[in-house]
C-alpha cells in the first residue's frame, strides 16, 4: 500500500463518472484511505456559439454560476463517495481552461501529493481529436498521477 504524505492532500479529478467513481475506489485500495483528500470538479464556461439559444438570445446572464453550482453538487457526491471509502475529504471546485490546467494548477495550488483520475479509455482517433485529460495531466504537471483505466471501472461497477 502506497502512503501519501500526510501533510499533502490526494486529489481526486472527479467529473462524476463511473471512471472516476472507479478512482475514487482504487485509491482506497492503493493509497491510506484515512488520508486528507481534495475531490475537484473543474468547470469551464461554455462557448455561446455552440450552445442553442433562441434566435438573437445569448447565453443566460448566470450561465457561469450554474456551472459552477453544477459542478459544486458534482464533487459534493465525489465527497460522500470518498469519505464512503474512508477518506478525510472535502470539495474543490475550479474554473479552468482547459480542464487539465484546472487540475494541474489546483494540485499545484494546494500542494497535493498525488492526483488520481479516471481515464475513459478512448482509442483510435477520438484521443487524437478530443485530446485526453489525463495524457494532458501526466505530461504538463510534475506531480505522480494514479489512473484509473476504464477497465478498473467496470470491474468496481
Amino acid at each position: 500500500m502506497l502512503t501519501p504524505n500526510r501533510q499533502h492532500p490526494i486529489l481526486f479529478a472527479y467529473d462524476g463518472s463511473d471512471e472516476a467513481k472507479a478512482a475514487i475506489r482504487e485509491a482506497a485500495a492503493q493509497l491510506r484511505p484515512s488520508s486528507r483528500a481534495l475531490v475537484l470538479t473543474v468547470w469551464q464556461p461554455q462557448p455561446s456559439a455552440a450552445l442553442p439559444f433562441a434566435s438573437g438570445a445569448g447565453p443566460p446572464a448566470d450561465l457561469e454560476e450554474r456551472l459552477e453550482q453544477e459542478a459544486r453538487r458534482e464533487a459534493e457526491k465525489g465527497v460522500a463517495l470518498a469519505r464512503s471509502v474512508g477518506f478525510d475529504a472535502t470539495a474543490l471546485v475550479e474554473r479552468g481552461i482547459p480542464v487539465w490546467n484546472g487540475i494541474v494548477q489546483a494540485a499545484d495550488d494546494h500542494d497535493a501529493s498525488v492526483i488520481v483520475m479516471g481515464s475513459h479509455g478512448r482509442t483510435g482517433l477520438a484521443p487524437a481529436l478530443l485530446g485526453s485529460v489525463a495524457t494532458a495531466v501526466s505530461s504538463h504537471g510534475d506531480r505522480p498521477v494514479l489512473i484509473v483505466h476504464a477497465a478498473a471501472a467496470d470491474r468496481a461497477a
